[in-house]
C-alpha cells in the first residue's frame, strides 16, 4: 500500500514541478530558442485529458446502459 501510495505521490510531484517549472521559467513559449520554450505543451495535455474523459464517459455510459 505504501508503494501505491509513494507511487502516486510521485506522479503528482512530476506533473506539479513541471507545471511550475513552465509556468514561471518558460517566459514565452513561442520562442525559437530551447533555454525559452516550455517543457510541457500544455495544450496538448489538455487537449488529450479532454478525450480519455470523454471516451471514459461514453464506455461508462454504454456499461450503464446495459
Amino acid at each position: 500500500m505504501r508503494v501505491l501510495f509513494g507511487i502516486i505521490v510521485g506522479i503528482f510531484l512530476t506533473i506539479g514541478g513541471a507545471y511550475l517549472y513552465d509556468s514561471i521559467g518558460a517566459a514565452d513559449p513561442t520562442a525559437p530558442t530551447a533555454a525559452n520554450r516550455p517543457m510541457v505543451n500544455w495544450q496538448v495535455v489538455d487537449r488529450n485529458w479532454q478525450r480519455l474523459t470523454n471516451r471514459m464517459r461514453r464506455e461508462w455510459d454504454k456499461l450503464a446502459a446495459k
